[in-house]
């Protein structure tokens, strides 16, 4: 499920200050600009004139993608199969059975040029002159496509690369990543067959203008064709240990020989398969530290002038590139020549299920707000939208306001408060305000959007990453731990795949003392997203707080020349400390005083919530992961057995049956009446929440001890 949709989940609580909410609003002393008063008025006037006008905008959901679409269904299925069809041939030229997805790809689809090129990104004070542009992001990414271009979703190509090798391989040197990706572009697939392995970087000689008339371009870009063509290469090594940063999407120009040597020697790797001995070869030299002659011999079974030779000669062998090359340089040239292999489509029109259904204008409008907030050059036009919205009351199709609760449902005297504004454009400011370290501001958004939609879990995720990041820029404890886990398992239930969900969860068990837990969650994290250092350094981090010195020394030493500056800085930093925590055991984790935490709009919820609705939370909590019911008991607490820390198996008896309840982490179990979990607790009065498993076991949920 993408992020443009809206999970149907039970709602556990409310994880802000939703019951805050109306005093918030009422207390908001906001001055607040002429033009967006003026932006306002004309909003709500249009809604009320075409309050009844059906929405153009579809959202259309295949197996791993959201489109967003105001070109209809028939074009919005296919750009969604397109990327299906390419996530395909990505796996089978890696040679993988499945691909992770750490974070949601949302692909917007403008019908025309206006649209799209009013959210593009600027160059020298322009629109950009593609057909497409992908938009990076920590929680979700964007692709934008403008469907009056023919094959559009071919200008993404190449980040679309970059993105899956980020995620679905280990970080390599920048030769192998850029000769992937310019091997991906030249990718053209229809229903039926899939064509790759042409020049990506050839392009005709001639352009035409509106009217038909062609003329010859002066100086036009040298093709890898006609790069590769000339006699000097850069020697083997060189290329190999070239250093080139992957790791952002901002790259300058192809048509340089180390783009289209890297080209080659990947379309050459990958033609007789020799992707294993590739894994070998980065194995040797990460790893193992050889020097790139040796490493080259030990896996390929060829010197460094052997293998240089074997990609020479095989480039001179694709006669197809230089039929294309002389085919450019003629008028009416094929705007798309032949390419070099051909094989059948590995998924078509019946092999993905793909579904659509409407979606409002107003949220349409606030995802391609949202996009351009992330742009820089765009930025400021796309909050302006997102406020717009953000303060336009909501309204039913006759024009009333809508009514909505509060707080959670379930609770009697919720004050019911008019609607203001759209969720998605809330949500979207919460983000942003979270990305400058406005937490304040954050907060209230967050409380705003919840108002509108209790059941979107990207407000329990943002929820999540605004509790770590007070605590992280307070140097002060994660406040309301128990809750924000709680919403991290809901966020997973949600998106199995969000690598952050997890890095987050082992932050909050590091906090909250499990290390062995955490390690699993940091583990998960770094699976599904191999290249984020962030995570390994968290990793390190754990292994500290677990007394691991070894292994943090290893990741940290690794870390410390890490191509993300701050990483690097924070490893170097960290290994300056170990010595003094693995010597006299003293907590390093941060030289900074702890501040003592000042209360927050969600931190009063937080700690009311869960008292007065454990029960309800419990039986909501199964979401759609976990589909049994929750069960409640009185009984007595016989005793605790915690031999397999972090986990607990708890003995309760009642009307003369015995349950074994088992809690994964009993230092993250929702507790009631008491502060802290005890091992040593016998005999005691409780109250559970649990989900069954046999007659006489099952999963705790939640605990209250009297």
């Amino acid at each position: 499920m993408g992020p443009g949709a809206t999970a149907a989940f039970p709602v556990l609580r409310v994880s802000i200050s939703v019951l805050l909410a109306p005093l918030v609003r009422m207390t908001r002393i906001r001055p607040i600009p002429v033009s967006l008063v003026t932006v306002m008025l004309l909003s709500v006037l249009a809604i009320s004139v075409h309050a009844a006008e059906p929405s153009p905008w579809l959202e259309i959901h295949s197996t791993h993608f959201t489109v967003i679409t105001d070109a209809g269904e028939k074009k919005g299925k296919e750009v969604a199969l397109r990327f299906e069809q390419m996530r395909a041939v990505f796996a089978i030229l890696l040679m993988k059975d499945r691909l992770n997805e750490p974070l949601p790809l949302t692909i917007l689809a403008f019908k025309n040029d206006k649209n799209y090129y009013q959210s593009a990104p600027l160059k020298q004070g322009q629109p950009i002159d593609v057909p497409g542009f992908f938009v990076p992001g920590e929680d979700q990414n964007f692709i934008a496509l403008n469907l009056f271009e023919v094959e559009s979703w071919r200008a993404v190509a190449h980040d679309f690369a970059h993105l899956l090798m980020n995620y679905n391989y280990p970080p390599v040197e920048g030769w192998f990543d850029e000769g992937l990706a310019e091997y991906f572009t030249s990718l053209r697939v229809d229903n039926q067959q899939v064509e790759i392995g042409g020049d990506p970087e050839l392009g005709s000689i001639f352009t035409e203008d509106l009217v038909g008339n062609q003329r010859e371009i002066s100086n036009p870009p040298k093709s890898f064709t006609e790069l590769l063509g000339a006699q000097v290469w850069i020697a083997l090594p060189d290329l190999l240990t070239m250093k080139h940063d992957t790791a952002t999407y901002v790259e300058g120009t192809h048509h340089t020989l180390y783009y289209a040597q890297s080209w080659i020697t990947v379309h050459y790797l990958l033609h007789e398969k020799k992707l294993p001995e590739t894994g070998t070869y980065f194995d040797l030299v990460e790893n193992q530290r050889l020097p790139v002659e040796e490493a080259i011999q030990k896996a390929y079974g060829l010197t460094a002038d052997q293998f240089d030779k074997a990609v020479k000669d095989y480039f001179h062998s694709l006669t197809p590139l230089f039929v294309a090359l002389d085919t450019s340089k003629q008028q009416d040239s094929l705007a798309n020549p032949r390419q070099v292999y051909h094989f059948p489509a590995p998924v078509g029109p019946s092999d993905s299920a793909i579904i659509s259904k409407p979606m409002r204008e107003n949220d349409a409008k606030a995802l391609v707000a949202e996009v351009m907030t992330r742009i820089p050059e765009r930025r400021n036009l796309g909050l302006q939208e997102l406020q717009a919205l953000a303060t336009i009351p909501e309204t039913t199709a006759s024009g009333k306001p809508v009514e909505r609760k509060a707080a959670r449902e379930g609770i009697d005297d919720a004050p019911l408060v008019a609607a203001v504004g759209n969720e998605i454009a809330h949500r979207a400011l919460a983000w942003d305000h979270l990305q400058h370290g406005e937490f304040d501001a954050a907060a209230e958004e967050l409380s705003d959007a919840a108002v509108l939609d209790q059941h979107d879990m990207w407000i329990r995720y943002y929820l999540a990453v605004l509790k770590y990041r007070i605590a992280k820029a307070k140097h002060a404890d994660i406040q309301g731990l128990p809750n924000m886990m709680q919403d991290l398992r809901a966020v997973l239930d949600w998106y199995p795949e969000l690598a952050d969900a997890y890095d987050l969860m082992a932050m909050a068990r590091k906090e909250g003392g499990g290390s062995i837990a955490a390690m699993q969650a940091e583990r998960a994290a770094m699976q599904l997203s191999p290249r984020n250092q962030e995570y390994v350094y968290h990793l390190a981090e754990i292994y500290i707080e677990g007394k691991k010195w070894e292994a943090a020394r290893a990741l940290l030493d690794r870390l410390k020349t890490s191509s993300n500056a701050q990483v690097a800085a924070e490893a170097r930093e960290q290994l300056t400390r170990l010595s003094n925590e693995q010597k006299y055991g003293l907590s390093t984790a941060s030289t900074a005083p702890k501040l003592s935490p000042q209360s927050s709009p969600f931190d009063v919820l937080e700690q009311d919530a869960a008292k007065r609705a454990a029960a309800e939370q419990a039986t909501q909590n199964a979401g759609v992961g976990d589909r049994r019911a929750a069960k409640y008991l009185q009984g007595r607490l016989v005793r605790v057995d915690c031999s397999q820390s972090p986990a607990a198996v708890l003995t309760v008896a009642a009307g003369g049956t015995t349950l074994k309840l088992r809690t994964p982490d009993y230092k993250s179990l929702l507790l009631i009446g008491t502060d802290t979990f005890s091992c040593t607790w016998s005999d005691r009065s409780v109250s559970v929440n649990y989900k069954p498993g046999g007659l006489s076991d099952g999963d705790l949920v939640s605990l209250e001890v009297r």
